[in-house]
């Protein structure tokens, strides 16, 4: 196997080790659930957090029951038994631990600082002077919209008991932001302290968290848009039946896989939005039809660059070699898709999410590089053939290919400078576009190959029609009757197939073009 098969096999197999980590540690909530989780110490606190999301407010009467809200069910702290074991039998309070729920833009509100030291969570007997705060509870000032905001809940261990449980309590949300739980305790005595239980929180139209509700409408949208072309493709297909070309039955996949995706996505939203919980099983069967039709969708692309059924007949020695990246694509995507969507709703850590995004990022660059180098060659054939039919959809498809590319780099710009402008998601209401964009990019691309390569009873004209079996020698020679400039591209062709090959270990394309 030559340096790209070993270079992808080694890829590979880091890929299926991690997918087995992921999947054997996958969670299965989607309300906020807690077993026996630790609380980590922070400066002069415990803390654990107990979840962020973006809610809309309230807008129903006062009198009548929260649409909006945020519930404790069934919290319970679990202390050491050396904590417990400190304190008397019949002791009152020996312990408090603090619920804090604060929307993102009263965060100030939060700790302090004395004389420009570090800031503290808790308050300290210097803190207590300068802010007029209790010690050993967290510093709070009142929310400039809502004197009662930040809202907290305070919880005492008595005696020497193990655990102490939080009283159920539903908090009603009036203003629309980005909130944040946190439970923290003061007491240096509570070092050990470990959680259970569960926080529901809701929106007015359902469960589903509040920058994740317009997708659903999103996938609605797209569902209705891959029917259109759906049907419209049908039509054309069974018309023209008899001069199907094998690119057009890949093409008729690619469409059907998205259809079934964004049905899938929406009614996965739509069954997150109503029971509140997001079963492992089926958010990882649409990941994973998603995770297909992203990786068919490169190798159809691929294929069409390289010639498939215009120029060549077949890939033949590459098809090992694009089989090979498929299945790494898949797997990386599917890892990335997994991490992100299967068992949580909180977004998961950078660095997770690094590990994933590089072997994607890596093998998409990867990808790119292979379909121009791959179009280069194939419009040098087809200029050298003098296929003007062939020439001219070449053409428009690498100038659709060429504008995606540059629309995804300014997008992942953009990005960048979303994510850090805006580190504690204050603008969740329109982070969903993040995500919308790659599917409105991928989709409108598959519109181009449509036009392109729709079915109609000239397809043939597009077809491998044999000249592809001329060997090199054959079209030098005709390419030599023509002009200087005629000459010149055929050196130009050379180099390139050389050069690149060389650069990329894409060496078995030249070779395989020579066959032919």
């Amino acid at each position: 196997m030559d340096l790209l098969g070993l270079r992808l096999g080694a890829l590979l197999v880091l890929l299926l080790a991690a997918a087995a980590g992921l999947l054997w540690g996958g969670a299965e909530a989607s309300i906020h659930t807690y077993h026996r989780e630790p609380f980590r110490e922070v400066g002069n606190a415990f803390l654990l957090s107990g979840g962020s999301e973006g809610i809309v407010a309230d807008g129903a009467d006062l009198a009548a029951p929260a649409s909006s809200f945020i519930k404790f069910v069934n919290v319970t702290f679990w202390r050491t038994t050396e904590s417990a074991e400190s304190h008397a039998k019949m002791a009152h309070s020996t312990g408090l631990v603090q619920a804090i729920l604060f929307e993102a833009a009263d965060r100030e509100n939060i700790g302090g600082s004395a004389y420009g030291g570090q800031r503290s969570i808790c308050c300290t007997p210097d803190l207590a002077k300068l802010e007029g705060c209790k010690q050993g509870e967290i510093i709070r000032r009142p929310s400039s919209d809502d004197p009662d905001w930040p809202f907290v809940l305070d919880t005492h261990f008595s005696a020497n008991y193990l655990s102490v449980k939080l009283e159920d309590e539903e908090v009603r949300i009036t203003k629309t932001g980005m909130y944040n739980l946190f439970f923290i305790s003061c007491d240096p005595k509570l070092r050990g302290l470990t959680m259970s239980g569960k926080t529901v929180w809701r929106n007015p139209g359902g469960y589903l968290p509040g920058r994740m509700a317009p997708l659903m409408k999103f996938y609605v949208f797209m569902s209705l848009a891959y029917l259109l072309v759906m049907v419209i493709w049908s039509s054309q297909y069974v018309r023209f039946w008899r001069d199907i070309l094998p690119i057009q039955n890949w093409i008729t996949l690619v469409i059907a896989l998205g259809l079934f995706e964004m049905t899938l996505w929406y009614f996965e939203y739509l069954n997150f939005s109503s029971s509140g919980v997001r079963p492992v099983g089926i958010t990882t069967w649409v990941v994973t039809v998603g995770a297909i039709r992203k990786t068919i969708s490169r190798l159809l692309i691929l294929s069409i660059s390289m010639g498939y059924g215009v120029v060549r007949p077949t890939l033949g020695g590459l098809t090992s070699k694009v089989l090979l990246l498929g299945l790494t694509y898949f797997l990386a995507s599917e890892l990335l898709d997994i991490a992100e969507n299967v068992g949580t709703i909180n977004d998961i850590s950078g660095k997770a999410r690094l590990f994933l995004v590089l072997p994607d990022a890596f093998l998409d660059a990867f990808l790119i590089l292979w379909i121009f180098t791959s179009l280069s060659r194939t419009l040098e054939k087809l200029q050298a053939r003098r296929s003007s039919v062939k020439l001219d959809i070449y053409r428009k498809f690498t100038n659709a290919l060429a504008v995606s590319v540059i629309a995804s780099v300014a997008w992942i710009g953009y990005e960048v400078y979303f994510k850090a402008t805006d580190p504690f998601s204050e603008r969740w209401q329109s982070a969903w576009t993040i995500t919308a964009f790659w599917d409105v990019l991928a989709f409108v691309l598959l519109l181009v190959i449509c036009y392109l390569w729709a079915p109609s009873q000239s397809s043939q004209r597009y077809a491998y029609s044999g000249e592809a079996a001329d060997d090199d020698d054959e079209e030098a020679q005709s390419l030599t009757k023509g002009t200087d400039g005629d000459v010149g591209m055929v050196k130009i062709d050379k180099d390139r197939s050389g050069g690149a090959g060389n650069a990329f270990s894409l060496e078995d394309e030249a070779e395989e073009d020579k066959r032919e």
